[in-house]
């Protein structure tokens, strides 16, 4: 279980999870990453985080 820091929504996840792995949330659809897997933590992903990743 993990927490949208965009909307605080309780999200479930998947026991194989990875650091770097990216999910949406299904309240708010805000686009989030995992930045920790013990324990969970989940980062919001921004239109410029994305445009750098892929430049």
């Amino acid at each position: 279980m993990a927490l949208c820091p965009e909307c605080a929504t309780e999200i479930v996840v998947d026991e194989d999870l990875e650091e770097g792995q990216r999910l949406e949330c299904p309240e708010c659809d805000a686009k989030l990453e995992v930045v920790s897997t013990n324990p969970t933590e989940l980062l919001a992903v921004t239109e410029t985080d994305d445009e750098e990743e892929t430049t």
